[in-house]
């Protein structure tokens, strides 16, 4: 039987392994933000503090909090018994744009996510910790631009910009996709000469233009908030299939949604 509860360190330990936060300098790893003993059974999921943070946890019943950005958090107005976690950068690089396996499975990849350009800190005693991906390359079945443009519109909910490219047969097929959480001129042209024939990401940046209109790739932006409430929802997801009688409650574009626990009694 499963436990009806989990607690915040248990949270913690399996945050700190789906997010590899080993690869990360100490003061990027995240982790427990407010300690606490109390038994989690609704977890609340937010990206940042809103002024009602407070009422939403007490109208809410949250036993714990989950915070992508907690730096405008006002501890003292929520009670001292709420436990609160919070990963910035290790969210971001798993479960938003970057190298993301699951994303690359809803978008039927044909095999494993190629990774695409690397970053690398430094640790506190100046050695080198493992590199981490910027972004991923996977192939799909082929398909039009425009077939392949409304696929990500339903998975999103949206984008903020798209580019066709072009193709020199002008057929404009997408067979390759880079997934980046990140846009300049050396990515892009890094994901052309890997065969990339769309270029996915979260926000558009001008100055990638350049390699952008020389390469002819076809260019998604998703949007930020977008790209980060997709995360939002794929980290309730795994928090609900490892403790599926946990309750899970988030804010999606201003409206609250709950992931139900699957309470098994028997």
């Amino acid at each position: 039987m499963n436990n009806q509860w989990c607690s915040l360190n248990e949270l913690a330990d399996f945050l700190k392994n789906e997010f590899s936060i080993d690869r990360y300098d100490h003061s990027e790893q995240g982790g427990i933000y407010h300690p606490s003993d109390r038994p989690v059974t609704r977890l609340g999921l937010a990206l940042e503090p809103w002024p009602d943070l407070p009422e939403w946890i007490a109208d809410h019943q949250i036993d714990a909090l989950w915070i992508h950005r907690p730096w405008k958090l006002d501890t003292i107005r929520i009670p001292q018994d709420i436990g609160i976690l919070s990963h910035h950068l290790p969210f971001d690089e798993t479960l938003t744009m970057g190298y993301n396996p699951l994303l690359a499975s809803l978008m039927s990849k044909l095999g494993q996510p190629e990774p695409l350009g690397f970053k690398q800190a430094t640790a506190d005693n100046g050695k080198l910790l493992p590199e981490r991906p910027i972004g991923m390359l996977f192939d799909i079945v082929g398909q039009e631009f425009d077939a392949l443009l409304r696929e990500v519109n339903s998975l999103f909910g949206g984008y903020d910009r798209a580019e066709a490219g072009r193709c020199p047969t002008g057929a404009h097929t997408i067979s390759r996709i880079a997934v980046v959480g990140a846009m300049n001129e050396g990515l892009i042209r890094e994901a052309y000469e890997r065969n990339a024939d769309l270029y996915l990401t979260g926000q558009y940046r001008k100055p990638a233009q350049p390699a952008v209109d020389d390469t002819g790739i076809a260019v998604i932006s998703i949007g930020h908030l977008r790209s980060e409430e997709w995360g939002l929802r794929a980290l309730a997801d795994l928090l609900h299939d490892r403790w599926p009688t946990v309750e899970i409650v988030m804010p999606i574009s201003g409206q609250t949604v709950t992931v139900m626990s699957t309470n098994n009694s028997a």
